[in-house]
């Protein structure tokens, strides 16, 4: 038999997850696989558990949110044989779950996961701390790691929203920076920094024909400041492309460096987690071909390799 290994977060999402555990042993033992659960107790602990599985693994799934999966990855990346992964979404935004074609029945999506195919994907890393699809910076960011657990528990998505209007009414800071990238540096003063590999960020469809294997990440920074204008920037993004909105600038690379004049006050968040760290200076580059194994729905519009 195979062996296969469940990360679960058992703080994501608003079930018990003892039911849907022993559904998801039944289904992968019909698919020949040995199965091991293991729950997570706290912040990181899904970054060790993976670093010290056997190389005999042979399927890790991760069952939470966004956050937990990035824990599995970092600890994946750690390896000096890294596993095949894939992940479950059982948190609020979902974002990655939504990417890679998944719907919010987490049965469902282990069956699709299990006829599904592997696939090379392309992780990007932040002073050396990876992200499977955002970070960022400034106004709106920090609501994701923010906002209390109790609260996400309570109203699901509806929390993110109730603390968005409240940062929405602060005022707006701008950071004074300088970024290379591309072989170019350029200067200025900016709200929000924004660098992902995926077209859907907090619940919103951002970007268009985003690949999740070309080399390259996608940036977008805004100078916008008064409320009104942030305000019709929220609406355009609803029915527009995010690149065309005016005072917002949008590039892709592989590699970013990003040095601010004076240290943030607030973190940067990375996949929905705050990212502690005391410096002026990021480096934002690609790890390259972390294997995956993803239902087959939407691999032809992530992948520029479908096969």
């Amino acid at each position: 038999m195979k062996k296969g290994v469940i990360i679960c977060n058992p703080n994501s999402g608003q079930k018990d997850k003892r039911e849907l555990i022993n559904k998801f042993k039944d289904i992968l033992i019909k698919h020949d696989y040995d199965v091991e659960v293991i729950f997570t107790k706290y912040s990181g602990h899904a970054e060790k558990i993976v670093s010290q599985l056997p190389d005999a693994t042979d399927l890790v799934i991760s069952l939470g949110g966004d956050g937990t999966f990035n824990e599995v990855v970092t600890g994946n990346i750690k390896r000096q044989k890294r596993l095949l992964l894939s992940h479950i979404p059982l948190g609020t935004a979902n974002d990655l779950g939504a990417m890679f074609g998944m719907g919010k029945n987490p049965i469902t999506n282990l069956k699709n996961v299990l006829d599904g195919k592997v696939k090379g994907i392309d992780i990007c890393q932040i002073n050396n701390k990876p992200f499977v699809y955002v970070a960022g910076l400034g106004k709106f960011v920090d609501i994701a790691y923010d906002t209390p657990r109790k609260l996400k528990k309570k109203l699901g998505y509806a929390a993110y929203l109730f603390n968005a209007f409240k940062t929405f009414t602060q005022k707006t800071h701008l950071f004074e920076m300088e970024f290379t990238c591309n072989g170019e540096t350029y200067r200025g003063l900016y709200s929000v920094v924004l660098i992902c590999n995926a077209k859907r960020i907090a619940g919103v469809e951002m970007f268009n024909d985003v690949k999740m294997d070309d080399n390259q990440f996608e940036v977008l920074m805004t100078n916008i400041t008064r409320k009104k204008d942030i305000l019709k920037s929220l609406l355009f993004i609803k029915t527009n492309d995010v690149t065309k909105i005016p005072g917002v600038y949008f590039f892709r690379t592989n590699h970013l460096t990003i040095k601010l004049k004076e240290e943030p006050k607030k973190s940067w968040c990375v996949d929905g987690e705050k990212f502690k760290t005391k410096t002026k200076k990021f480096d934002i580059s690609i790890i390259r071909d972390i294997k995956m194994l993803l239902p087959k729905k939407e691999l032809s519009k992530i992948f520029i390799n479908e096969k």
